[in-house]
């Protein structure tokens, strides 16, 4: 056994100890389904921020989108994860935020899906997005292991990939399980800092390993993988470029398992640090990813015969052994929150969204709580077995249903909830439109890149439906106008009791002041 695998052992075994010890110690906030799904609503700025960010960053980002965008962009590939910050942060936490917490205990909505029923007066908008939700997420968090596999073995040699998504599963499983939302938030913040710590001392490892930051520079200038264009301002391709910025910005708008942070902070002054902590992580995190993928022309890559996925472990290959370790912790903490994050979402959406509505009669806290834990326990078998059988057959139809999954998820959501917060004239018809708009773009979108479906003859089409950031960002686009539009003219499925619904907005409270001096 050789020394990166000694360090990188103990740190793991570390790692997950912390991780079920804060889940079993967070069992008493557990203990009904408010407590379980929401935290209560009672989550403090810091947890609030750190859930949100490590939700938002996956190994699916640090390992695939900087490998891959950072290879075709170059260091301009750092206007991604500043976009990250500014647009998919910043602006939620601004523009969501507080309307969000108040409308929803206003509603008493403890879910996406579960807000759609109630703001839109429709049981079959609940159970529809429930079930959207549900399909669209399997293979989403499926694609969070991946991230994980030439990093491990580049690690653990000779070791199976599927022994490290087995043990991850299970023990996010546990610890989900057992301490609900506020196990997951806690340990969204502990590992959020593991991110933290983690890409600032990858990035100073691979620019000291080349000499220096102007002397990477330099090198990604006039190397035999480079050019001039990536280390310039905007990158070769940067059209392009705009597309994935807005598609991994944009997107956090209309995730479930993002806006769901919202519900569950505690109060006004909590979204107003929250906002300001979780802005600063996503710069540090999602920007300082995006900059270390932007150096990986540096290094000798086959990308076509290995992937992007190649372009990171081959950067951290050459470093340190304590490094190494910390990069395998990082990646897991960066899996592991996501997958918390999108198991406990999935599992709580199919039951009280999707299963309760349809029930006979009205299910107890505890029946609930039963089927939550039983669905999550189902949610995470199946994305790992995706997982392992993607890593080990290379899977086409996988892969892309894993590519189109994030654009179906917030090109059907996010109008409907940023307008549902805001525009009293949202109706039910302008809702449906958006989720078969959003889901139909995408399933469109499957079938070219399976070879089923071809628009090329068709410019317009061709342009549209390049690739899944390019119909997702179009997905989420469309829905903002689409749906204004048809609520315009149809207004007759609008809500009856939305003035009642909206009211929470206006509610005042009145406090008693001395004042000390008069004029």
């Amino acid at each position: 056994m050789n020394t990166t695998m000694i360090i990188t052992l103990v740190l793991i075994v570390g790692f997950f100890a912390l991780m079920v010890g804060i889940g079993i110690r967070s069992r008493k906030h557990a203990s009904d389904v408010n407590g379980f799904v929401l935290g209560s609503r009672s989550v403090g700025p810091w947890l609030s921020a750190f859930a949100f960010g490590t939700s938002y960053f996956s190994a699916v980002i640090f390992v695939g989108y900087a490998g891959q965008f950072g290879w075709n962009f170059g260091v301009a590939s750092t206007w991604i994860g500043l976009g990250n910050a500014f647009i998919g942060s910043l602006l939620p936490w601004v523009i969501l935020g507080r309307r969000t917490r108040v409308m929803t205990q206003h509603l008493s909505s403890k879910t996406m899906p579960d807000f759609f029923g109630t703001r839109y007066g429709s049981k079959g908008l609940k159970i529809a997005a429930s079930m959207i939700t549900f399909l669209f997420l399997i293979p989403y968090t499926a694609s969070l292991y991946n991230g994980l596999s030439r990093l491990f073995s580049m690690a653990f040699n000779g070791v199976d990939y599927s022994v490290c998504v087995i043990i991850m599963a299970v023990l996010t499983g546990v610890y989900v399980i057992v301490g609900g939302y506020m196990a997951t938030a806690i340990n969204d913040f502990i590992q959020g800092i593991i991110m933290l710590i983690g890409i600032v001392a990858v990035i100073l490892a691979v620019l000291k390993d080349n000499g220096g930051l102007m002397e990477a520079m330099r090198g990604l200038a006039e190397g035999e993988n480079g050019g001039w264009q990536y280390a310039s301002f905007l990158g070769p391709q940067p059209l392009f470029l705009l597309f994935v910025v807005l598609l991994t910005s944009l997107g956090t708008w209309g995730l479930p398992q993002m806006v769901g942070k919202f519900y569950a902070i505690k109060n006004e002054d909590s979204i107003k640090k929250g906002t300001i902590i979780s802005t600063f992580f996503a710069i540090i995190v999602a920007g300082g990813c995006y900059f270390l993928g932007g150096f990986g022309r540096l290094y000798n890559v086959d990308v076509a015969a290995n992937g992007f996925d190649a372009v990171i472990p081959t950067m951290l290959s050459t470093l340190p052994s304590l490094i190494i370790g910390v990069v395998i912790v990082l990646v897991l903490s960066a899996s592991m929150s996501t997958l918390s994050s999108l198991v406990l979402t999935s599992g709580s959406t199919i039951t009280l969204d999707f299963l309760a509505p349809m029930a006979k009669k009205e299910m107890s806290e505890k029946k609930k709580m039963t089927i939550m834990r039983a669905f999550i326990v189902v949610f995470i078998i199946v994305s790992a077995v995706i997982a392992i059988k993607q890593a080990k057959s290379k899977n086409l139809f996988i892969a892309q249903m894993m590519g189109v999954s994030w654009g179906a998820l917030a090109g059907a959501f996010l109008a409907p909830f940023l307008y549902g917060l805001y525009y009293k004239k949202t109706t039910k018809a302008a809702v449906i439109v958006s989720f078969a708009f959003g889901v139909g773009m995408e399933l469109v979108q499957l079938a070219i890149s399976l070879g089923w479906l071809d628009v090329s003859t068709i410019p317009v089409l061709a342009f549209v439906f390049k690739n899944s950031l390019y119909s997702g960002v179009f997905a989420m686009v469309g829905g903002l106008i689409l749906v204004p539009l048809v609520s315009l003219v149809t207004q007759k499925t609008k809500p009856d009791n939305v003035d009642a619904m909206f009211e929470c907005y206006n509610a005042t409270r009145t406090v008693e002041i001395t004042d000390s001096l008069g004029d």
